[in-house]
């Protein structure tokens, strides 16, 4: 959408100047009148593990002990015999007792298994039912390039990823509503979460302007201006009538060194998850979730965690990471903030798309998963597999007679040898490898929640672990973040 803002362009100009003269050590102080907490002295990012040896996390997470795992589940009474042969996951899901469970007027989420702190879960949402952990494809802009919504339903996906940002400029929130809803507009019959926009501080970093009222963004098509506010963000969000909503946040980039900025940014969403609540006008049919920002810094992310599990929300959120950030560190916030929501509430932690990232944050206890690199990797010719990625426009695999993956309608019926043609020169490859990797990620998850419920969650982590990487060389951020969940890789 495009905004006539008069004053209010004039006044966040003045904002803008005085913003950045002040730059560095003498940054704008956040008004004591909004204050939610009370303020500390800003503590510094960690940079070395510490005295800890955790990088002042240890006192702020669990560790589970790897030769005592702890694997909950309770089976009902069987009805018969034939129940065990049943495959199909939403009939498997009903075999179990509910271990904790949470009910909110548009949303129930019941965790049916858990093993130390990974759980399997049933995320009831108003169009349908979605078992977690789960990947959510992203659709930025109401598609998946290239995918129409019934190739996506055939992918197994029942809950995918569209932003405020985009759909707010480009139709704009009141033709998605005048058509419907998004779900209408898109002909997709499944669950839709609606980013708030407050990823575009990062990646429209440059196009970008934060004030305590809001985000002043400038088109990178026209030059426009658009001034997005907690308020704005929950209209469209209300407007484009997706499922699960996010709550603006402000979002600093991980690998910031400004502690000053971290802090800013963390109480600065506070305030506005207050604003959002108070804005959001269809709680009966839309689930607002908060987002628990803080950067890398633990005492940041225990002041923000404690504070947002206040507002008793139907799900919150993981945000600030996956940007390139030091992996010890990421595991470690994830761990930390998985530790300390609520139990019986979806842990979302956005941004994470990569197999091992999803083996392992699922390890620590995230249910909610999303990412634009599968699809778009696809675009750029490469396809995920248990192996590893392969990459199809290499040369080497001129000829290729093997098949891409059994594990997917495409991997299982196009040679590598045609794929490689096509990811050099037809737009039909870009399809086919984006409904692979798509379908590949589904199905991953579909055997990591089946071996969460059978207990064999280890050998399957241990499994994966030795096929990704069989020099036997892991990550060594990876061993640790699965040590500290309870997985021994030897």
């Amino acid at each position: 959408m495009r905004f006539d803002l008069g004053g209010e362009k004039r006044r966040c100009r003045e904002e803008r100047a005085t913003h950045e003269s002040s730059r560095g050590s003498k940054r704008p102080k956040i008004e004591e009148k909004n204050e939610v907490v009370e303020k500390k002295a800003t503590p510094e990012i960690p940079s070395a593990p510490g005295v800890d040896g955790d990088f002042g996390f240890r006192k702020h997470m669990v560790r589970y002990d790897c030769n005592a795992p702890l694997h909950k589940v309770i089976l009902l009474p069987k009805k018969g015999a034939e129940e065990d042969e049943k495959k199909d996951e939403d009939e498997i899901s009903t075999k179990y007792h509910n271990l904790t469970r949470s009910v909110s007027p548009a949303l129930t989420f019941e965790v049916t298994a858990s093993w130390n702190g990974a759980r399997a879960s049933r995320l009831i949402l108003p169009h349908g039912l979605v078992h977690t952990p789960v990947f959510m494809p992203v659709g930025t802009q109401g598609t998946i390039k290239g995918l129409t919504s019934e190739q996506i339903k055939a992918c197994g996906c029942r809950l995918i990823l569209s932003n405020t940002y985009h759909l707010g400029n480009r139709p704009g929130g009141e033709i998605v509503d005048q058509m419907g809803g998004i779900h209408q507009f898109m002909n997709w019959k499944g669950n839709l979460l609606t980013d708030s926009g407050g990823f575009q501080m990062v990646s429209l970093l440059k196009l970008a302007r934060i004030t305590e009222e809001g985000v002043l963004f400038q088109s990178p098509v026209n030059g426009s201006e658009m001034l997005l506010t907690p308020e704005r963000s929950m209209e469209i969000q209300n407007q484009i009538g997706s499922d699960i909503m996010m709550a603006l946040d402000d979002v600093c980039p991980s690998t910031s060194d400004d502690a000053k900025r971290f802090e800013e940014a963390t109480y600065r969403t506070l305030r506005w998850i207050d604003r959002c609540i108070k804005a959001h006008k269809k709680p009966h049919v839309q689930n607002l979730y908060g987002i628990v920002q803080g950067g890398l810094n633990p005492e940041l992310r225990e002041i923000c965690l404690r504070e947002m599990i206040k507002r008793d929300l139907p799900g919150y959120a993981i945000g600030g990471l996956a940007g390139g950030e030091d992996k010890a560190l990421f595991w470690r916030v994830v761990k930390q903030c998985c530790d300390h929501l609520p139990k019986n509430k979806p842990r979302y932690l956005m941004g994470v798309g990569y197999t091992l990232d999803l083996v392992v944050c699922s390890a620590l206890g995230c249910d909610q998963f999303d990412c634009v690199y599968p699809a778009r990797t696809a675009r750029f010719g490469t396809a995920m597999t248990k192996e590893g990625l392969v990459k199809l426009k290499s040369r080497k695999y001129h000829g290729d007679t093997t098949l891409l993956d059994p594990s997917t309608k495409v991997g299982s019926r196009y040679t590598r040898g045609y794929l490689h043609e096509l990811a050099t020169r037809e737009a039909t490859g870009s399809i086919l490898l984006t409904l692979h990797n798509i379908e590949f990620l589904q199905n991953f998850m579909k055997e990591l929640r089946a071996s969460i419920r059978d207990g064999s969650f280890p050998d399957f982590v241990r499994d994966f672990m030795r096929t990704e990487h069989p020099d036997g060389k892991y990550p060594e951020w990876a061993v640790e973040a699965l040590t500290a969940a309870g997985i021994s890789l030897t």
